[in-house]
Protein backbone atom coordinates (compact mmCIF):
# COMPACT_ATOMS: atom_id res chain seq x y z
CA UNK A 1 0.00 0.00 0.00
CA UNK A 2 1.36 2.92 -0.71
CA UNK A 3 2.00 5.64 2.35
CA UNK A 4 -0.89 9.14 2.56
CA UNK A 5 0.17 11.03 -0.67
CA UNK A 6 2.39 14.05 0.52
CA UNK A 7 0.82 17.41 -0.86
CA UNK A 8 2.22 18.44 -4.25
CA UNK A 9 3.44 22.44 -5.17
CA UNK A 10 1.19 23.67 -7.80
CA UNK A 11 2.97 23.75 -11.23
CA UNK A 12 4.77 27.43 -11.71
CA UNK A 13 2.53 29.57 -13.65
CA UNK A 14 3.43 32.54 -15.90
CA UNK A 15 3.27 34.75 -12.85
CA UNK A 16 5.43 32.37 -10.87
CA UNK A 17 8.57 32.15 -12.11
CA UNK A 18 11.27 32.64 -9.53
CA UNK A 19 12.60 36.18 -10.30
CA UNK A 20 16.51 36.80 -9.91
CA UNK A 21 18.33 37.98 -6.55
CA UNK A 22 18.69 41.43 -7.14
CA UNK A 23 22.25 42.85 -7.05
CA UNK A 24 23.53 44.85 -4.56
CA UNK A 25 23.63 48.46 -5.10
CA UNK A 26 27.12 50.17 -5.83
CA UNK A 27 28.71 51.63 -3.05
CA UNK A 28 28.62 55.70 -3.37
CA UNK A 29 32.12 57.52 -4.05
CA UNK A 30 32.82 59.61 -0.43
CA UNK A 31 31.02 63.28 -0.79
CA UNK A 32 34.59 65.55 -1.73
CA UNK A 33 35.77 67.47 1.50
CA UNK A 34 34.67 71.33 0.33
CA UNK A 35 37.72 73.51 -0.31
CA UNK A 36 38.58 76.41 1.76
CA UNK A 37 37.69 80.06 0.02
CA UNK A 38 38.65 83.30 0.65
CA UNK A 39 36.41 85.34 2.56
CA UNK A 40 34.80 87.72 0.50
CA UNK A 41 33.67 91.67 1.20
CA UNK A 42 31.04 92.47 3.73
CA UNK A 43 28.81 93.79 2.58
CA UNK A 44 28.71 97.81 3.26
CA UNK A 45 26.20 98.63 6.11
CA UNK A 46 23.12 100.54 5.18
CA UNK A 47 22.89 104.23 5.86
CA UNK A 48 21.04 104.82 9.13
CA UNK A 49 19.44 107.80 10.47
CA UNK A 50 20.77 108.97 13.83
CA UNK A 51 18.49 107.78 16.42
CA UNK A 52 17.06 110.48 19.21
CA UNK A 53 18.50 109.73 22.43
CA UNK A 54 16.73 107.20 24.28
CA UNK A 55 15.72 108.11 27.49
CA UNK A 56 17.05 106.95 30.74
CA UNK A 57 17.07 103.07 31.96
CA UNK A 58 17.87 101.70 28.39
CA UNK A 59 14.37 101.51 27.17
CA UNK A 60 12.97 102.02 23.73
CA UNK A 61 12.26 105.47 22.81
CA UNK A 62 8.55 106.20 23.55
CA UNK A 63 5.66 107.07 20.77
CA UNK A 64 4.93 110.69 19.86
CA UNK A 65 2.19 111.64 22.70
CA UNK A 66 0.31 113.73 20.52
CA UNK A 67 -2.29 114.85 23.24
CA UNK A 68 0.25 116.26 25.00
CA UNK A 69 2.25 117.88 22.31
CA UNK A 70 -1.32 119.30 21.01
CA UNK A 71 -2.28 120.55 24.82
CA UNK A 72 1.07 122.80 24.94
CA UNK A 73 -0.09 123.87 21.63
CA UNK A 74 -3.30 125.40 23.03
CA UNK A 75 -1.59 126.58 25.95
CA UNK A 76 0.35 128.65 23.55
CA UNK A 77 -2.83 130.15 22.09
CA UNK A 78 -4.46 131.10 24.98
CA UNK A 79 -1.30 132.94 26.20
CA UNK A 80 -0.63 134.35 22.75
CA UNK A 81 -3.79 134.72 20.89
CA UNK A 82 -2.85 137.10 18.33
CA UNK A 83 -0.32 133.89 17.23
CA UNK A 84 -3.17 131.18 16.65
CA UNK A 85 -3.34 131.13 12.83
CA UNK A 86 -0.01 130.89 12.94
CA UNK A 87 -0.09 128.01 15.51
CA UNK A 88 -2.97 126.30 13.87
CA UNK A 89 -1.12 126.41 10.48
CA UNK A 90 1.84 124.05 11.37
CA UNK A 91 1.49 121.05 10.57
CA UNK A 92 3.41 118.25 12.97
CA UNK A 93 5.37 115.63 11.59
CA UNK A 94 7.54 112.43 14.21
CA UNK A 95 10.41 111.96 13.31
CA UNK A 96 13.14 110.79 16.14
CA UNK A 97 16.47 111.99 14.45
CA UNK A 98 15.19 115.79 15.30
CA UNK A 99 16.94 117.04 18.17
CA UNK A 100 14.24 118.88 19.78
CA UNK A 101 11.49 120.83 17.49
CA UNK A 102 12.60 122.13 14.06
CA UNK A 103 10.46 123.49 11.25
CA UNK A 104 11.45 124.01 7.47
CA UNK A 105 10.07 126.47 5.57
CA UNK A 106 7.00 124.87 4.30
CA UNK A 107 5.65 125.26 7.93
CA UNK A 108 6.20 121.34 8.59
CA UNK A 109 6.65 120.87 12.47
CA UNK A 110 9.01 117.84 13.08
CA UNK A 111 9.04 116.59 16.64
CA UNK A 112 11.22 114.36 18.66
CA UNK A 113 8.74 112.05 20.54
CA UNK A 114 11.62 111.89 23.20
CA UNK A 115 11.78 115.50 23.90
CA UNK A 116 8.54 115.83 23.87
CA UNK A 117 7.85 112.87 26.86
CA UNK A 118 10.20 114.79 29.11
CA UNK A 119 9.74 118.48 28.73
CA UNK A 120 6.62 119.69 30.57
CA UNK A 121 3.43 121.54 28.54
CA UNK A 122 4.20 124.65 29.30
CA UNK A 123 7.90 124.48 28.26
CA UNK A 124 6.65 123.03 25.27
CA UNK A 125 4.32 126.16 24.49
CA UNK A 126 7.15 127.83 24.46
CA UNK A 127 8.88 125.87 22.39
CA UNK A 128 5.65 126.04 19.39
CA UNK A 129 5.88 129.83 19.99
CA UNK A 130 9.45 130.41 19.06
CA UNK A 131 9.16 127.58 16.64
CA UNK A 132 6.39 129.95 14.46
CA UNK A 133 8.45 133.09 15.52
CA UNK A 134 10.91 131.61 12.80
CA UNK A 135 8.19 131.47 10.22
CA UNK A 136 6.40 134.61 10.59
CA UNK A 137 9.66 136.74 10.67
CA UNK A 138 11.20 134.86 7.50
CA UNK A 139 14.51 133.54 9.03
CA UNK A 140 14.69 131.46 6.07
CA UNK A 141 14.80 133.66 3.48
CA UNK A 142 16.73 136.09 5.32
CA UNK A 143 19.35 133.75 6.50
CA UNK A 144 19.34 132.59 2.85
CA UNK A 145 20.51 136.22 1.34
CA UNK A 146 22.77 136.50 4.36
CA UNK A 147 24.58 133.71 2.93
CA UNK A 148 24.69 134.73 0.03
CA UNK A 149 25.97 138.31 0.35
CA UNK A 150 28.53 137.02 3.45
CA UNK A 151 29.58 133.11 3.26
CA UNK A 152 29.22 131.56 -0.04
CA UNK A 153 31.89 133.45 -1.85
CA UNK A 154 34.34 133.45 1.39
CA UNK A 155 37.45 131.63 1.85
CA UNK A 156 35.61 128.93 3.47
CA UNK A 157 32.72 127.84 0.75
CA UNK A 158 32.64 124.65 -0.20
CA UNK A 159 34.02 123.23 3.37
CA UNK A 160 31.51 121.25 5.15
CA UNK A 161 32.29 122.20 8.24
CA UNK A 162 32.48 125.81 7.44
CA UNK A 163 28.67 125.76 6.09
CA UNK A 164 27.93 123.83 9.49
CA UNK A 165 29.61 126.64 11.50
CA UNK A 166 27.58 129.26 9.36
CA UNK A 167 24.56 127.84 9.51
CA UNK A 168 24.91 127.40 13.66
CA UNK A 169 25.61 130.76 13.38
CA UNK A 170 22.37 132.09 11.58
CA UNK A 171 20.44 129.80 13.87
CA UNK A 172 21.87 131.30 17.02
CA UNK A 173 21.01 134.87 15.78
CA UNK A 174 17.87 134.00 14.86
CA UNK A 175 16.98 132.60 18.39
CA UNK A 176 19.02 136.06 20.04
CA UNK A 177 16.11 137.93 17.67
CA UNK A 178 12.72 135.97 19.08
CA UNK A 179 14.23 135.05 22.70
CA UNK A 180 14.37 138.30 24.04
CA UNK A 181 10.69 139.41 23.58
CA UNK A 182 8.61 136.33 23.68
CA UNK A 183 8.47 134.61 27.10
CA UNK A 184 6.72 135.90 29.87
CA UNK A 185 2.85 136.71 30.35
CA UNK A 186 2.10 132.76 31.07
CA UNK A 187 5.02 131.75 29.35
CA UNK A 188 8.16 130.59 30.92
CA UNK A 189 11.42 130.09 29.21
CA UNK A 190 12.64 127.21 28.24
CA UNK A 191 15.97 125.79 29.70
CA UNK A 192 19.19 126.05 27.23
CA UNK A 193 17.07 129.09 25.92
CA UNK A 194 20.04 131.56 24.11
CA UNK A 195 20.01 135.14 24.90
CA UNK A 196 21.64 138.22 23.86
CA UNK A 197 22.72 138.48 26.97
CA UNK A 198 25.39 135.61 26.93
CA UNK A 199 27.42 137.91 24.66
CA UNK A 200 26.51 141.17 26.15
CA UNK A 201 24.88 142.23 23.46
CA UNK A 202 21.96 144.48 23.80
CA UNK A 203 17.62 143.14 22.85
CA UNK A 204 15.71 143.92 20.57
CA UNK A 205 18.03 144.15 17.74
CA UNK A 206 17.66 141.99 14.40
CA UNK A 207 19.26 138.84 12.96
CA UNK A 208 21.57 140.91 10.34
CA UNK A 209 22.52 143.21 13.32
CA UNK A 210 23.84 140.25 15.63
CA UNK A 211 25.47 138.52 12.77
CA UNK A 212 27.01 141.76 12.30
CA UNK A 213 28.20 142.70 15.83
CA UNK A 214 29.49 139.15 17.25
CA UNK A 215 31.53 136.37 15.72
CA UNK A 216 30.14 133.84 18.28
CA UNK A 217 33.17 131.93 18.19
CA UNK A 218 32.40 130.76 21.45
CA UNK A 219 29.09 129.81 21.35
CA UNK A 220 29.33 127.92 17.96
CA UNK A 221 30.78 125.04 20.31
CA UNK A 222 28.93 125.38 23.56
CA UNK A 223 25.58 124.92 21.43
CA UNK A 224 26.24 122.65 18.70
CA UNK A 225 22.94 120.65 19.48
CA UNK A 226 21.05 123.80 18.39
CA UNK A 227 18.95 123.06 15.44
CA UNK A 228 15.67 124.49 14.59
CA UNK A 229 15.68 123.71 11.13
CA UNK A 230 16.18 125.14 7.90
CA UNK A 231 12.87 127.18 8.76
CA UNK A 232 15.49 128.99 10.99
CA UNK A 233 18.56 129.63 8.97
CA UNK A 234 17.64 128.52 5.15
CA UNK A 235 19.64 125.16 5.07
CA UNK A 236 18.38 122.05 4.28
CA UNK A 237 18.26 118.78 7.08
CA UNK A 238 18.52 115.62 5.72
CA UNK A 239 14.93 114.73 8.02
CA UNK A 240 12.90 117.39 5.81
CA UNK A 241 10.39 116.51 2.93
CA UNK A 242 11.28 119.26 0.78
CA UNK A 243 9.30 121.10 -1.46
CA UNK A 244 7.41 117.89 -2.66
CA UNK A 245 6.58 116.62 0.40
CA UNK A 246 3.04 115.99 1.88
CA UNK A 247 1.15 118.76 4.01
CA UNK A 248 3.54 121.89 3.20
CA UNK A 249 2.36 125.37 2.46
CA UNK A 250 2.48 127.47 -0.91
CA UNK A 251 4.19 130.34 -1.03
CA UNK A 252 0.22 132.35 -1.00
CA UNK A 253 -0.68 130.36 1.81
CA UNK A 254 2.13 130.99 3.45
CA UNK A 255 1.53 134.94 2.86
CA UNK A 256 -2.02 134.62 3.79
CA UNK A 257 -1.33 133.08 7.57
CA UNK A 258 1.45 135.76 8.14
CA UNK A 259 -1.44 138.78 6.74
CA UNK A 260 -3.71 136.83 9.62
CA UNK A 261 -1.27 137.09 12.27
CA UNK A 262 -0.20 140.72 11.66
CA UNK A 263 -3.98 141.86 11.17
CA UNK A 264 -4.89 140.44 14.55
CA UNK A 265 -1.66 142.32 16.49
CA UNK A 266 -2.99 145.60 14.65
CA UNK A 267 -6.59 144.86 15.26
CA UNK A 268 -5.20 144.34 19.34
CA UNK A 269 -1.75 146.26 19.78
CA UNK A 270 -2.30 146.44 23.23
CA UNK A 271 -1.86 142.54 23.62
CA UNK A 272 1.42 142.20 21.32
CA UNK A 273 4.91 143.39 22.61
CA UNK A 274 6.66 146.18 20.45
CA UNK A 275 8.95 143.43 18.71
CA UNK A 276 5.98 142.09 17.39
CA UNK A 277 4.31 145.28 16.55
CA UNK A 278 7.26 146.63 14.05
CA UNK A 279 6.80 143.24 12.94
CA UNK A 280 2.99 143.80 11.94
CA UNK A 281 3.42 146.83 10.42
CA UNK A 282 6.32 145.90 8.27
CA UNK A 283 4.07 143.16 6.92
CA UNK A 284 1.51 145.50 5.87
CA UNK A 285 3.97 147.94 4.22
CA UNK A 286 6.97 145.54 3.43
CA UNK A 287 10.43 147.60 2.83
CA UNK A 288 11.22 148.24 -0.99
CA UNK A 289 13.75 148.63 -2.66
CA UNK A 290 13.47 152.39 -2.87
CA UNK A 291 16.83 153.39 -4.80
CA UNK A 292 16.23 150.53 -7.26
CA UNK A 293 13.05 151.33 -8.24
CA UNK A 294 13.75 154.72 -8.41
CA UNK A 295 16.62 154.49 -10.46
CA UNK A 296 15.03 152.32 -12.94
CA UNK A 297 11.98 154.62 -13.21
CA UNK A 298 14.62 157.14 -14.33
CA UNK A 299 16.51 154.92 -16.49
CA UNK A 300 13.44 154.12 -17.84
CA UNK A 301 11.70 157.40 -18.74
CA UNK A 302 15.25 158.56 -20.49
CA UNK A 303 15.42 155.73 -22.40
CA UNK A 304 11.82 155.59 -23.62
CA UNK A 305 11.03 156.15 -27.75
CA UNK A 306 11.16 160.31 -28.14
CA UNK A 307 13.36 161.06 -25.08
CA UNK A 308 16.71 162.79 -26.15
CA UNK A 309 15.39 162.44 -29.85
CA UNK A 310 16.09 165.23 -32.33
CA UNK A 311 16.91 165.72 -35.77
CA UNK A 312 20.50 167.15 -36.88
CA UNK A 313 22.77 167.68 -39.83
CA UNK A 314 25.85 165.95 -38.24
CA UNK A 315 25.12 163.21 -40.03
CA UNK A 316 23.09 163.00 -42.80
CA UNK A 317 20.25 160.72 -43.17
CA UNK A 318 20.57 157.94 -45.70
CA UNK A 319 17.69 158.48 -47.45
CA UNK A 320 19.27 161.86 -48.98
CA UNK A 321 20.43 159.57 -51.72
CA UNK A 322 16.72 159.38 -52.90
CA UNK A 323 16.53 163.31 -53.07
CA UNK A 324 19.29 164.45 -55.55
CA UNK A 325 20.36 167.49 -54.10
CA UNK A 326 18.72 167.86 -51.00
CA UNK A 327 20.44 166.74 -47.89
CA UNK A 328 17.99 165.30 -44.96
CA UNK A 329 18.77 165.67 -41.50
CA UNK A 330 18.79 161.81 -39.12
CA UNK A 331 17.33 161.20 -36.49
CA UNK A 332 20.07 161.22 -33.15
CA UNK A 333 19.51 160.32 -29.94
CA UNK A 334 21.38 162.23 -27.34
CA UNK A 335 21.17 161.70 -23.46
CA UNK A 336 17.73 163.08 -21.89
CA UNK A 337 18.03 165.84 -19.43
CA UNK A 338 16.32 165.63 -16.30
CA UNK A 339 14.88 168.56 -14.12
CA UNK A 340 14.71 167.08 -10.45
CA UNK A 341 11.94 169.45 -8.42
CA UNK A 342 12.35 169.49 -4.44
CA UNK A 343 10.00 170.01 -2.08
CA UNK A 344 11.52 172.30 0.34
CA UNK A 345 8.49 173.05 1.85
CA UNK A 346 8.49 173.28 6.16
CA UNK A 347 6.85 169.85 6.17
CA UNK A 348 9.78 167.66 4.75
CA UNK A 349 12.93 167.31 7.35
CA UNK A 350 16.39 167.94 6.72
CA UNK A 351 17.51 164.37 6.75
CA UNK A 352 14.83 164.29 3.65
CA UNK A 353 16.38 167.09 1.92
CA UNK A 354 19.68 165.31 2.23
CA UNK A 355 18.51 162.08 0.55
CA UNK A 356 16.56 164.11 -1.74
CA UNK A 357 20.46 165.64 -3.03
CA UNK A 358 22.10 161.91 -2.75
CA UNK A 359 19.16 160.80 -4.89
CA UNK A 360 20.01 163.85 -7.15
CA UNK A 361 23.85 162.57 -7.86
CA UNK A 362 22.10 159.51 -8.07
CA UNK A 363 20.37 160.47 -11.18
CA UNK A 364 22.95 162.11 -12.70
CA UNK A 365 24.97 158.61 -12.78
CA UNK A 366 21.66 157.20 -14.28
CA UNK A 367 22.14 159.66 -17.17
CA UNK A 368 25.31 158.44 -17.62
CA UNK A 369 26.93 161.01 -15.79
CA UNK A 370 26.36 163.93 -18.07
CA UNK A 371 25.98 166.60 -14.40
CA UNK A 372 25.33 169.48 -17.39
CA UNK A 373 22.15 167.29 -18.16
CA UNK A 374 20.44 167.74 -14.62
CA UNK A 375 19.13 170.19 -13.29
CA UNK A 376 17.53 171.51 -9.74
CA UNK A 377 14.50 173.27 -9.14
CA UNK A 378 13.79 174.49 -5.13
CA UNK A 379 10.30 174.68 -4.34
CA UNK A 380 7.63 175.42 -1.73
CA UNK A 381 5.29 177.88 -1.96
CA UNK A 382 6.97 179.10 -5.20
CA UNK A 383 9.95 177.72 -7.35
CA UNK A 384 13.30 178.81 -7.51
CA UNK A 385 15.63 179.07 -10.72
CA UNK A 386 16.78 175.82 -12.21
CA UNK A 387 20.42 175.45 -11.16
CA UNK A 388 22.33 173.01 -13.28
CA UNK A 389 23.90 170.53 -11.32
CA UNK A 390 27.30 171.19 -13.15
CA UNK A 391 27.24 174.99 -11.89
CA UNK A 392 26.57 174.33 -8.10
CA UNK A 393 29.49 173.76 -6.03
CA UNK A 394 27.78 173.54 -3.02
CA UNK A 395 23.88 172.73 -3.90
CA UNK A 396 21.50 175.35 -1.77
CA UNK A 397 18.21 174.51 -1.11
CA UNK A 398 15.75 177.91 -0.79
CA UNK A 399 12.48 177.30 1.23
CA UNK A 400 10.54 176.31 4.27
CA UNK A 401 6.95 177.64 4.20
CA UNK A 402 4.11 175.83 1.87
CA UNK A 403 3.36 173.58 -0.60
CA UNK A 404 2.58 174.33 -4.15
CA UNK A 405 4.23 171.88 -6.89
CA UNK A 406 2.77 173.42 -9.72
CA UNK A 407 4.55 176.42 -9.90
CA UNK A 408 7.69 174.23 -10.15
CA UNK A 409 6.87 172.30 -12.59
CA UNK A 410 6.01 175.32 -14.42
CA UNK A 411 9.37 176.46 -13.84
CA UNK A 412 10.98 173.27 -15.01
CA UNK A 413 8.64 173.67 -18.29
CA UNK A 414 10.23 176.96 -18.94
CA UNK A 415 13.83 175.87 -18.59
CA UNK A 416 15.49 176.01 -22.05
CA UNK A 417 16.31 173.80 -23.02
CA UNK A 418 13.18 172.11 -22.15
CA UNK A 419 13.78 168.94 -20.23
CA UNK A 420 12.85 165.24 -21.16
CA UNK A 421 12.01 163.31 -17.73
CA UNK A 422 10.77 165.72 -14.60
CA UNK A 423 11.75 164.04 -11.33
CA UNK A 424 9.26 165.42 -7.91
CA UNK A 425 11.01 164.57 -4.70
CA UNK A 426 8.36 165.43 -2.59
CA UNK A 427 6.04 164.53 0.80
CA UNK A 428 3.02 164.38 -1.26
CA UNK A 429 1.03 166.90 0.79
CA UNK A 430 0.84 169.34 -2.09
CA UNK A 431 -1.78 170.53 -5.24
CA UNK A 432 -0.52 168.61 -8.83
CA UNK A 433 -0.84 170.33 -11.89
CA UNK A 434 -4.07 169.80 -13.61
CA UNK A 435 -2.87 168.27 -17.13
CA UNK A 436 0.19 166.45 -18.02
CA UNK A 437 3.36 167.72 -18.65
CA UNK A 438 4.69 166.94 -22.56
CA UNK A 439 7.48 164.95 -20.85
CA UNK A 440 7.59 161.64 -18.29
CA UNK A 441 7.25 162.52 -14.76
CA UNK A 442 8.81 160.65 -11.71
CA UNK A 443 7.58 161.07 -8.03
CA UNK A 444 9.79 159.97 -5.34
CA UNK A 445 7.18 160.43 -1.83
CA UNK A 446 9.15 160.27 1.31
CA UNK A 447 6.61 158.46 3.38
CA UNK A 448 4.21 160.27 5.12
CA UNK A 449 0.36 158.53 7.58
CA UNK A 450 -2.60 158.00 5.66
CA UNK A 451 -3.94 161.31 7.07
CA UNK A 452 -1.97 164.28 6.78
CA UNK A 453 -2.00 167.00 10.20
CA UNK A 454 -3.84 170.58 8.70
CA UNK A 455 -4.45 173.37 11.28
CA UNK A 456 -7.33 174.95 9.69
CA UNK A 457 -9.16 171.51 8.47
CA UNK A 458 -9.24 168.38 10.37
CA UNK A 459 -10.34 166.34 7.38
CA UNK A 460 -7.96 167.35 5.25
CA UNK A 461 -6.30 164.28 2.95
CA UNK A 462 -4.01 165.37 0.39
CA UNK A 463 -4.36 164.04 -2.80
CA UNK A 464 -2.61 161.46 -4.31
CA UNK A 465 0.01 161.71 -7.31
CA UNK A 466 -1.44 161.63 -10.66
CA UNK A 467 -2.24 158.56 -12.72
CA UNK A 468 0.34 159.86 -15.17
CA UNK A 469 3.23 159.82 -13.03
CA UNK A 470 5.52 156.58 -12.17
CA UNK A 471 5.25 156.73 -8.64
CA UNK A 472 8.08 155.18 -6.06
CA UNK A 473 8.17 155.61 -2.35
CA UNK A 474 11.22 156.49 -0.76
CA UNK A 475 12.56 154.94 2.62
Amino acid sequence: MNGPASPRRPAPGPTDQASPRPLPAPARPPLPRPVPRPMSRPAPPRPVRAAAPEPPGGSAAPPLDMEKLLAARLHAVKVRPYLADALFALHVVEDRSVPTMAVDRYWRCYVSPAFVARTPVEDLAGVWVHEVSHLLRDHHGRGERHARAHEEQGPGAGDRAAEDRSRLRRNIAADFEINDDIYGDGLPRPAGAVLPSLLRLPPGLLMEEYLGTASMTGLTAELAWLDCGSGADGQHRPWELGPEGAHGLTRQQRDAVRFRVAEGIKGRPGDAPEGWRRWADEAFHPPQPWRQLLGAAVRSAAGAPGAGENHSYRRPSRRSAAVPGVLLPSLRRTPPRVCVVIDTSGSVSDAELGGALLEVAAISRAVGGRRDLVSVVSCDAAAGIAVALCRAESMTLIGGGGTDLRSGFAQALRSRPRPDVIVALTDGQTPWPSAQPPCRTVVGLFPRPARAVHEEDPDYTPAGPPPWARVVTIG
